[in-house]
C-alpha cells in the first residue's frame, strides 16, 4: 500500500484522473443549483415566510423536496431561536453527530455546543431510570436549559424526556429543533412536540418533521439556518 500524501511535495505529485463523466465541479455552482432546484420543486408557501431559508436548508440536508410537506414550524421559531443564539445562549445536542454538524463559523456569538452523552454519570442514570443513555443525558442539560437552543436529531427518547422535564417544571429553552429519526417512537415523539402547547400549555417555539424522517443532518441544518440568515 502506498503511504498517504502528507507533505507539499507528495500532494504536488498527484494528478487528477481523466474526466469520464459530465458533472458540475464548482462548489459554489453546485450549491446555487441545489437551492434553485429545491425552490423550483418545493411548495415553500406552506412554511412561515421568515422560515423559508430554514426549510430550504432542511430539505437540502435530506435530499427530499417533499420534506416540506411534513415540516411543522412554530411562528416564533426564527425570531426566538435566532435571538437566543445572538445573545450567546448554548446549543444542546442529543448526539455528537448533531453537535458536529453545527457550522462554528455561522454561530453569531461563538456559542457553546454541548453533547453530554459521554458524561460519566449518564450510564448510571440510564440504568437507574430504565431508559436510554440519550434520554438520561438530557437531564444533565437542566443547568443550561433556560433560553438555550435544543437540537434533537437522533433519539425519540431524548425528545420525550425533554418534554417530560418541561411538564415537571424544568427551565424552558428558547427553541427546540426536534427531528429524531427512526421507526420506533420517532413519529410519536414529534407529534407530542407539535401538540405540546395545546396539551400542556407550555409554548416553546419548535420545528419538527412529522413521521419517521429526520436525523442529524436535517437537525444540524436547521441550527445552521437559525444561526445565520445568509444561505
Amino acid at each position: 500500500m502506498n503511504p498517504a500524501p502528507t507533505d507539499r511535495t507528495a500532494v504536488a505529485d498527484l494528478t487528477a484522473p481523466p474526466r469520464a463523466y459530465d458533472y458540475l465541479t464548482s462548489g459554489a455552482g453546485i450549491y446555487d443549483r441545489s437551492f434553485a432546484t429545491i425552490r423550483a420543486e418545493s411548495d415553500l408557501s406552506r412554511v412561515p415566510a421568515d422560515a423559508e431559508k430554514l426549510a430550504v436548508r432542511m430539505i437540502h440536508a435530506s435530499g427530499q423536496t417533499d420534506l416540506v410537506d411534513d415540516l411543522v414550524i412554530h411562528a416564533r421559531l426564527l425570531a426566538d431561536g435566532r435571538a437566543a443564539l445572538n445573545a450567546g445562549r448554548p446549543i444542546l445536542a442529543d448526539t455528537q453527530m448533531v453537535a458536529r454538524g453545527v457550522t462554528a463559523g455561522r454561530l453569531p456569538a461563538a456559542n457553546d455546543v454541548h453533547c453530554l452523552l459521554g458524561d460519566p454519570r449518564v450510564a448510571d442514570l440510564a440504568a437507574d431510570w430504565g431508559t436510554t443513555r440519550t434520554a438520561a443525558a438530557v437531564s444533565l442539560w437542566e443547568p443550561m436549559l433556560d433560553g438555550a437552543v435544543v437540537a434533537i436529531g437522533n433519539a425519540p427518547t431524548a425528545l420525550f424526556h425533554l418534554l417530560e422535564m418541561l411538564i415537571a417544571g424544568a427551565p424552558r429553552p428558547a427553541a427546540i429543533i426536534g427531528c429524531p429519526v427512526g421507526f420506533i417512537g420517532a413519529a410519536e415523539s414529534k407529534e407530542a412536540l407539535a401538540a405540546f402547547a395545546d396539551e400542556h400549555g407550555i409554548d416553546v417555539p419548535f420545528v419538527t418533521v412529522r413521521g419517521r424522517r429526520g436525523g442529524s443532518a436535517v437537525t444540524s441544518a436547521a441550527i445552521n439556518a437559525l444561526a445565520q440568515e445568509a444561505e
